[in-house]
């Protein structure tokens, strides 16, 4: 079988951002990759702002400094949409909510939910966890109660709660007006 030609591109590929990213993950100034990598600041500036392309060894020995893949400045960032209409519901129990999952179902990293609880709502009778690393808890509107093993957190509309995804928990909309909270759900080390 005979191979299919393919047309060279003419569009370069940006790399640019993604290598300055990786410096500053590493906490590098562009004179620290200069010194190490034996390339001028100059040089270093104009690759990551795209505006030239680095030989290939030049471009292996900055990724072999900032301890990155050539590879992965090439790959495509892996990306979910969900549109509003298609979201999936969701039940992590209790009475008078409606929770919708905001990620993709294919995220293992990360789940967000949106719920809206009705007046007078409330979660589990006895408290329970969710097996993540992080849960973050922010609401949007209304008034909401969670309840921890060290204690009650009663949060408003912009308020903001961060605690360990396997700390036993439950919750309750104290007010006559329905809650809006959003849950964020840190699912580190999963594939």
């Amino acid at each position: 079988m005979k191979a299919l030609p393919v047309e060279p591109s003419s569009t370069p590929v940006a790399i640019g951002s993604r290598l300055r990213s990786a410096r500053q993950v590493k906490r590098m100034t562009i004179e620290q990759l200069a010194a190490s990598t034996g390339l001028t600041k100059g040089f270093l500036s104009r690759v990551e702002r795209d505006l030239t392309s680095p030989s290939v060894a030049s471009l292996v020995t900055i990724c072999e400094v900032l301890s990155v893949s050539v590879g992965e400045l090439f790959e495509r960032p892996q990306t979910h949409l969900v549109r509003a209409g298609e979201r999936l519901g969701v039940s992590l129990g209790g009475q008078g909510i409606r929770e919708q999952l905001l990620t993709a179902r294919s995220e293992r990293r990360i789940q967000v939910i949106r719920a809206e609880i009705e007046p007078h709502g409330v979660g589990e009778e006895e408290m329970y966890s969710v097996d993540c690393e992080v849960e973050v808890l922010y609401v949007e509107s209304g008034e909401f109660v969670l309840k921890l093993s060290g204690g009650d957190y009663a949060l408003s509309a912009g308020d903001t709660i961060t605690f360990p995804g396997r700390e036993p928990h439950t919750w309750v909309n104290p007010s006559d007006d329905t809650a809006v909270v959003h849950w964020t759900l840190v699912l580190s080390g999963r594939d």
